[in-house]
């Protein structure tokens, strides 16, 4: 399952790297594409193909259950419970969809998100492999990760069994720029308020007043744009060490505005797309009070009482995921620029393709023929063993999932060879080095 889960995980990253220096031209051809035509937009990259049907609504297959053995239970987080930044993960503990402790196998991630929020098998397996391989033990025989700060092999309960991993693996809450990154839609950036799992009520107050009431959650999503605008601004205008990375800035930071609306609005016949409404909102995000006077009680969220998940057969996929951060690319090309503040507020600079490939590829030609896939898959190949060095015994054992699906991957595509990476182009990014959990 890890082979093939890291196979996805190489998919979305790639994407999310190849973007940072397209043009708007090149950004309206690649969501023209996801619009307007009935096959994948990204299918040249083996992705799913999303299928379009109309949607209905079913209140028995939707229903999620909150009684029984799924009732809401408050974590102990004095005793160890595990909550971290991803309040859809807080809630699956919260209701035993996932182990209790918040430390669970990649597996049960992936069912737990697909049978509660309706998000597909190959997204979740792409998240939850991520997660595993950066943040918890890819080489145990129960691969997984803790959903919050760090797990001691002592707190695991046989879920990462320690063989080969040389440290506690640092969870979901120490993951900052390899999976949690800077202008989240409700958290804080690591280095302006002091953690990136707690949510600011500022931040929520923001994103409660921008949701749109008795709307469709497509349209609810929409209108976010200003909001996801101004958390970007923020961040330049407030983070010397502001740091946006092909995954964890390109990628990760717009779920936090996508997934809300995907994947915690309720359906019915009525909305059978869905509405956000704001106490549903709240409930996710363990907020109570009225607006002007939250009160935010972490680790708290929950799934709401007589909630209904996405349609079956009509799962957030990839493709999907993808088409929404394009969304909000389009309208500001800065939201797939992978860089940084190069230690001043205010001096967002993106990174150079072409001295970062030393001259093998360039922003201009990444959208022609294979190169964009070419150019990210060796991208990845050669910036991973960086990115996990120290954090396993045998790293190529711990890789070589990954390295098999490159092969794979590029195999008669006739790439140009990406020889070595210039690095030094990451240099005058101060939040690309620093980094809480020393990885």
């Amino acid at each position: 399952m890890l082979s093939s889960s890291i196979t996805l995980i190489v998919l979305l990253v790639s994407l999310a790297t190849a973007f940072p220096r397209l043009d708007p031209k090149s950004l309206q051809e690649l969501l023209k594409r996801g619009t307007e035509s009935k096959a994948c937009p990204f299918s040249h990259l083996n992705a799913p193909q999303p299928t379009k049907r109309q949607v209905g609504f079913d209140p028995v297959a939707q229903r999620v259950p909150t009684t029984g053995k799924y009732a809401w239970k408050a974590p102990n987080l004095a005793a160890g419970d595990k909550r971290g930044p991803c309040p859809g993960l807080n809630a699956l503990a919260n209701h035993g969809y996932l182990p209790h402790n918040g430390i669970a196998p990649a597996a049960t991630i992936v069912q737990a998100v697909n049978q509660a929020y309706g998000m597909s098998l190959d997204l979740g397996a792409f998240l939850a492999a991520y997660g595993t391989v950066f943040n918890g033990d890819a080489l145990s025989l129960t691969p997984g990760y803790s959903i919050g700060g760090p797990a001691s092999i002592g707190l695991l309960g046989g879920v990462l069994s320690g063989t080969g991993i040389t440290r506690t693996p640092s969870g979901l809450s120490g993951s900052h720029n390899n999976y949690e990154g800077d202008t989240s839609a409700t958290r804080g950036d690591q280095y302006v308020v002091g953690n990136n799992d707690l949510l600011q009520i500022p931040f929520f107050q923001q994103y409660y007043d921008a949701l749109l009431e008795n709307t469709p959650a497509p349209e609810q999503y929409s209108n976010l744009f200003r909001f996801r605008q101004s958390r970007f601004n923020y961040s330049v205008e407030t983070n010397p060490y502001f740091f946006f990375p092909q995954f964890a800035g390109v990628l990760v930071a717009p779920a936090g505005f996508a997934f809300p609306p995907a994947m915690m609005s309720n359906h019915s016949a009525q909305y059978p797309q869905g509405y956000l409404d704001k106490e549903t909102f709240k409930s996710f995000f363990a907020v109570t009070g009225d607006s002007g006077n939250f009160k935010y009680q972490p680790g708290y969220e929950r799934i709401p009482d007589n909630w209904y998940k996405r349609a079956i057969g009509t799962e957030y996929s990839i493709p999907a995921f993808l088409l929404d951060v394009l969304q909000f690319a389009l309208q500001d090309p800065r939201l797939l620029s992978v860089g940084g503040n190069t230690g001043t507020t205010n001096s967002f600079t993106g990174v150079d393709v072409t001295a970062l490939t030393k001259g093998v590829f360039n922003g201009a030609t990444l959208a022609q023929g294979n190169n964009l896939q070419c150019f990210i898959f060796q991208l990845i190949q050669a910036e991973a063993p960086g990115l996990v060095t120290g954090l396993y015994e045998d790293l190529a054992k711990a890789l070589q999932p990954l390295t098999d699906s490159i092969s794979g991957a590029l195999a008669g595509l006739d790439c140009p060879q990406l020889m070595e990476l210039d690095r030094s182009q990451y240099e005058k990014y101060p939040g690309y080095k620093k980094n809480p959990t020393g990885l």
